[in-house]
């Protein structure tokens, strides 16, 4: 006789398929251990910059796609919890080359944090419009908050100059989650932004948008290629930054030392 659902499941699911993964974890200790070195200047402390600056960027990672999966299982789709999303494994990503490896070398090269295609939602188990579109704005709002707590400290005046490498890590963070604020609330097609305003649309509209998604990441990078608009978007970036009290000079900073190799 069954007495009512199994302690060890959620909605018949298994409890595993909620736990933080072990790699998630091991991503959260090197953030934390080499935030604690750069503070310290413990060893070489351009390494400690880049180890902190690039496990910090992958962990909001796996959260940005964790916020995904998470909205759209309380939504409906409860495959997301079987493909291993909601464990914040990046390595189940249904493409880790496109949200773990291109967004990492972006950011080396240029200083961007770049939206990445990762988590793929099973949008025929969602009814409602609404409901898309919140799953959508899941993970651009988790770098809207990132942005908002680490620029914190420089807007109450934080002495940047006092364990100057370690707040230059931080407002190099601080800077990627902006960017990366602002490049997924545009509305590509087939990128968040979007995805957001895609339910909203009417059939024509839907038909075209359907057709430009697969190439979003190409008509993303065109743009950002174009110096026009690229200075835009810096300017734009860079003047909220300066509006909550981001020092440039001190993001600038950051992104020399992560070049530990130069």
């Amino acid at each position: 006789m069954s007495l009512g659902p199994r302690r060890d499941t959620v909605a018949g699911i298994p409890r595993e398929a909620f736990r933080p993964s072990v790699v998630f974890l091991c991503l959260v200790a090197l953030f934390l251990t080499s935030g604690w070195m750069t503070w310290a200047e413990f060893g070489n402390v351009r390494l400690d910059v880049f180890l902190f600056v690039v496990s910090g960027w992958l962990v909001s990672l796996c959260i940005h796609e964790y916020a995904h999966a998470v909205v759209a299982f309380a939504a409906g789709d409860r495959n997301v919890a079987h493909r291993g999303y909601l464990t914040l494994n990046p390595l189940k990503y249904s493409h880790p080359l496109l949200s773990i490896v291109l967004p990492v070398v972006v950011v080396l090269l240029g200083g961007i944090g770049l939206p990445g295609g990762a988590v793929w939602i099973d949008r025929h188990e969602i009814p409602g419009r609404l409901r898309h579109t919140l799953v959508s704005l899941a993970g651009p709002a988790t770098n809207v908050v990132f942005a908002l707590l680490l620029v914190i400290p420089f807007a109450v005046g934080v002495d940047a100059m006092a364990h100057h490498d370690f707040w230059a890590a931080v407002a190099l963070l601080c800077f990627l989650q902006l960017t990366a604020s602002v490049l997924n609330l545009l509305p590509v097609p087939g990128l968040d932004g979007g995805n957001i305003i895609q339910p909203w649309l009417s059939p024509q509209w839907k038909r075209g948008y359907d057709i430009l998604a697969p190439y979003g990441f190409i008509l993303l990078f065109a743009l950002l290629w174009n110096p026009r608009i690229a200075g835009w978007f810096f300017g734009g970036v860079d003047a909220v930054g300066n509006a909550f009290g981001l020092p440039e000079w001190l993001r600038d900073d950051g992104f020399d030392l992560i070049r530990f190799w130069s």
